[in-house]
């Protein structure tokens, strides 16, 4: 049984870190990872609104439109090459077009009107820069993360398991352009079986022009691909997203905004993404 009350009052905590003054930004809206960290003793900050269309949760048989708000990014600097990432969303919102009643899980659904809605899982990483960039040299690192189980299978939202995630991180700047690379793996579990996992493979591109000093144009590939001979388990089939979007920079400020577009039939047709990114000096370490 979930506490909500807990998790809120979590989430209420993250929240009010974000009416912090704002000094500068980086990563929104991709969600493929740089290997540069954000440099010792600063703390990052990013939010924004996330609505999906045509949502689908093969676990639960539930498929719909979807409204994740606000999404909270939050990166500390624990040294000049390492961050602590926590990453998830306090709620989550779906209008329900759509029931399969012969899914996984269907039968642990609570939600039996039109709508459900949850906390959203929380991704808690640590990033490692390995290998600063250099002339003819792309900057290298490491990123290892966790996705707690925090949103129900009872709402249809979650799938009450833990995942664990590595990837390689590289990135290369070459005159106007960012070009950023992760390939790396997954364990995922079984949500209807404890004792059963898929390895999958994932990955990333994504490109950052600088149109103007203030401004840059940017898209992405990110996904993964399930490796399970047989067919994916539920729940750890493979996922795509194409996205394409800008940046926007003033003063202290970055704001953002994207469109995305799924790439398998589980991914969501089209969606959009806008919010704000900063980052400020919060303490010295020793």
């Amino acid at each position: 049984m979930k506490i909500i009350g807990r998790r809120w009052a979590v989430w209420c905590s993250a929240w009010v870190l974000i009416s912090a003054r704002a000094a500068s930004a980086q990563q929104r809206p991709l969600a493929t990872e740089d290997p540069e960290t954000i440099g010792a003793g600063r703390i990052l900050i990013e939010s924004g609104i996330d609505l999906a269309r045509d949502q689908h949760y093969p676990v639960s048989g539930l498929e719909g439109n979807l409204v994740r708000v606000p999404s909270i990014g939050l990166s500390v600097g624990l040294s000049s090459i390492a961050e602590l990432q926590i990453d998830g969303a306090p709620y989550q919102h779906l209008s329900i077009s759509r029931r399969d009643p012969s899914a996984p899980l269907a039968f642990l659904l609570t939600a039996a009107g039109d709508a459900t809605s949850d906390v959203d899982d929380v991704v808690i990483a640590t990033k490692i820069r390995l290998i600063p960039e250099g002339p003819g040299r792309p900057a290298v690192g490491i990123r290892f993360a966790t996705k707690l189980p925090n949103a129900s299978n009872e709402s249809g939202l979650g799938l009450d398991t833990m995942d664990f995630y590595g990837s390689l991180l590289g990135a290369k700047t070459i005159q106007s352009v960012r070009i950023v690379g992760n390939i790396g793996g997954a364990i995922l579990s079984d949500p209807t079986d404890g004792n059963r996992q898929n390895d999958v493979l994932t990955y990333g591109v994504s490109l950052a022009r600088a149109v103007t000093p203030a401004s840059e144009l940017v898209g992405e590939i990110n996904g993964r691909v399930s490796t399970r001979s047989g067919g994916p388990l539920p729940g750890t089939e493979s996922r795509g997203m194409f996205k394409v979007g800008g940046r926007y920079t003033r003063g202290a400020l970055r704001l953002d905004a994207a469109v995305f577009f799924g790439l398998t039939s589980v991914d969501p047709t089209i969606g959009l993404t806008a919010g704000a990114t900063y980052v400020f000096n919060a303490f010295r370490l020793p």
